[in-house]
């Protein structure tokens, strides 16, 4: 998982591409938990001919579980081309990486354990390949946390596991579909322990990760920010919660006297029962539901998860492994695709920030 970062080989092969109007950005895709929705959503999206026209999509999997979905979705036009290294790879095809030989059992819809193993080869793989530069950006399909954990992989979800592997201190969970982008503070944590965790330091450090990301990866060069209060009406001048007072203002005034635009703390309800988010190129919310039930009110269906603050470009979609609605050919593709160009755009704007 350590393997050394190489964002140098990632500059090379896009100014090698930059001077090539026939090459496309190569995005890898992790095939995520084999008896969730990510197999059929992966070959939903990718049947999108205008795919192809832009980016070479590479999936990290074995061509006998693409072919078992191809066959249960009966989406016989889905053609492929299957290889076993990048190098390899059709540039103008959709390509299978195949990483496994293994038969093995899928029973769309049901959570096996014994399945989690070939969701960490895949991860790993595509991982491996991302810091070596041999694919510009990489789209996951959603794992099952539970399905995966052991002593390798004890991490709560793709998040932690990539800013670990990318050595980073720390990142940010941003969900973004279109101008609406909402990052937290506190990702995947019990509720109970998000009023301790929310520490100046971490505020800070989320915040600035955030308004960097807006400037390098959104190509935004002043970026207007909003900032949400913890407690409810943002704690009402302390009557229902001093953290507003005592770590979110003065993080807020320090990071604005650096010449940034950054406002709040704003109570979370009437911020977006208003519309007011409307105003803002980012949001940051103090936990999890805090900023997630209202993105994907709005955004449902197209919303993209990107990993912000590692020196690299993933992105997923914005729902879990959805085994309830697996193997039944009912799953809606839209956030895949959105995860797919939203990695397209910001590889681009990547190689125009780095020209």
């Amino acid at each position: 998982m350590h393997d050394q970062c190489c964002p140098t080989a990632f500059y090379e092969l896009m100014k090698d591409q930059s001077n090539s109007k026939k090459q496309r950005p190569i995005v890898g895709i992790t095939i995520g938990d084999i008896n969730g929705v990510g197999p059929e959503v992966i070959i939903k999206a990718l049947e999108d001919n205008r795919v192809t026209k832009y980016l070479t999509p590479v999936i990290y999997c074995s061509a006998k579980v693409i072919s078992f979905y191809r066959k249960q979705l009966d989406k016989h036009n889905f053609n492929y081309f299957q290889c076993k290294e990048i190098g390899n790879i059709n540039p103008k095809k959709v390509n299978v990486l195949n990483l496994w030989e293994d038969e093995i059992e899928i029973n769309p819809g049901t959570q096996d354990p014994k399945l989690g193993k070939y969701t960490k080869i895949s991860l790993s793989r595509a991982v491996k390949d991302l810091k070596s530069g041999l694919i510009h950006g990489m789209v996951t399909a959603p794992l099952s946390k539970e399905m995966v954990q052991d002593d390798e992989f004890n991490f709560p979800g793709h998040t932690e596991y990539l800013t670990s592997a990318f050595e980073q201190k720390d990142s940010l969970m941003l969900m973004v579909r279109d101008d609406l982008r909402v990052g937290v503070v506190t990702g995947h944590i019990p509720l109970r322990q998000v009023p301790d965790s929310i520490t100046k330091e971490l505020v800070a450090s989320k915040l600035k990760i955030l308004l960097q990301s807006l400037k390098k990866d959104f190509g935004i060069k002043k970026p207007k920010v909003a900032v949400l209060g913890l407690n409810p009406h943002a704690g009402e001048n302390g009557l229902l919660g001093e953290e507003e007072q005592q770590v979110l203002q003065p993080v807020i005034k320090e990071i604005k006297e650096q010449n940034n635009l950054v406002f709040g703390p704003y109570p979370a309800d009437g911020f977006f029962g208003s519309g007011q988010y409307k105003q803002f190129d980012g949001i940051l919310a103090m936990y999890h539901d805090q900023g997630l039930i209202p993105f994907k009110y709005i955004a449902f269906g197209g919303g993209v998860n990107f990993t912000a603050g590692i020196p690299a470009i993933r992105t997923s979609p914005d729902h879990g492994t959805a085994f309830t609605v697996a193997g039944r050919n009912q799953a809606d593709p839209t956030s895949m695709l959105s995860a797919i160009f939203q990695a397209h755009d910001l590889i681009k704007q990547k190689m125009s920030h780095h020209q």
